[in-house]
């Protein structure tokens, strides 16, 4: 029955994050990015872009809802075939808030300090669009492709994405002024940084244990993870004495559980964590549904 009603509350869980991230992205939307005259990444910076081109050149108001949705729909369908479909229904749940609320929430305005809100509204723009990637959705726009190319390729595409964001920006500065689309890039940077330091679907980390009980500790590894560990013999030259060391490398996300369980299994097992930055081979990730 507990195993019945699990995959109902994870996805409950994952709906509250959604709502939550795109309630707090509007919010940020119509206070530090509206005071700040600033542009978000991907779809969304790019639809501000268009309205500000519009409102300035033409005279006419454009309704972000209808835009930001409207960009949003090829790279659904790409996510909806290649990622997964409750993937892209929570990402949808995002997106439509961010659509409405956007449109029809007051602007307020916070501080008129340029770099606080570049800086502070960053950071809260990292934070919603991290939420979303722990409930395994997205808010849309480029964060549809960078996790696509992320999966296909497993790679972290998150800078890659911000070096295609920058290009927004330059189109911005020359428009409306060097400014703003400088104080932006601080603002996406620094979302962009939140996001490295929360998300860590795409970083991996290599084990190296130390232990006498190594049947027990791959068992762990292998059942928390799905991957395998490598034994090998080794000698404590401190003691002169005869033990095993098993090595892996399992997702950062994992890390902490794991370490948790194995120290819980054998507590005088000595393990090594190093950050692994590149990997060759095949290497097993938990596919997005």
């Amino acid at each position: 029955m507990e195993q019945e009603r699990n995959p109902l509350v994870n996805d409950l869980r994952r709906i509250m994050l959604c709502t939550l991230a795109g309630i707090i992205y509007s919010v940020n939307l119509r206070t530090f990015v509206n005071t700040g005259g600033l542009l978000p990444s991907g779809f969304s910076g790019m639809t501000l872009l268009i309205q500000s081109v519009f409102r300035e050149f033409l005279n006419i108001s454009l309704p972000y809802g209808p835009m930001y949705i409207l960009f949003n729909l090829f790279p659904a369908v790409v996510a909806f075939k290649k990622i997964g479909r409750k993937f892209t229904i929570f990402s949808g749940i995002t997106i439509a808030i961010v659509a409405v609320l956007t449109d029809f929430l007051p602007a307020y305005t916070i501080t008129q300090d340029p770099l606080l809100i570049s800086i502070f509204g960053g950071i809260i723009n990292g934070c919603a669009i991290s939420m979303c990637l722990q409930a395994r959705a997205t808010s849309g726009g480029t964060d549809f492709i960078a996790i696509y190319v992320s999966e296909r390729y497993g790679i972290d595409a998150w800078n890659y994405v911000l070096a295609f964001n920058v290009c927004i920006l330059l189109c911005n500065g020359f428009l409306f002024g060097w400014d703003k689309a400088l104080y932006s890039m601080i603002f996406q940077y620094v979302s962009t940084q939140v996001l490295n330091i929360t998300y860590k679907r795409y970083k991996k980390n290599t084990l190296f244990i130390v232990t006498d009980v190594p049947e027990a500790l791959a068992m762990i590894i292998d059942e928390m993870t799905s991957h395998g560990a490598t034994q090998m013999d080794v000698i404590g030259t401190y003691e002169e004495k005869k033990r095993s060391m098993l090595y892996t490398v399992i997702a950062s996300e994992d890390l902490d559980a794991v370490v948790r369980q194995l120290r819980m299994a054998d507590p005088k097992a000595f393990i090594n964590v190093m950050k692994t930055d590149q990997l060759a081979g095949k290497f097993y990730m938990k596919p997005n549904d």
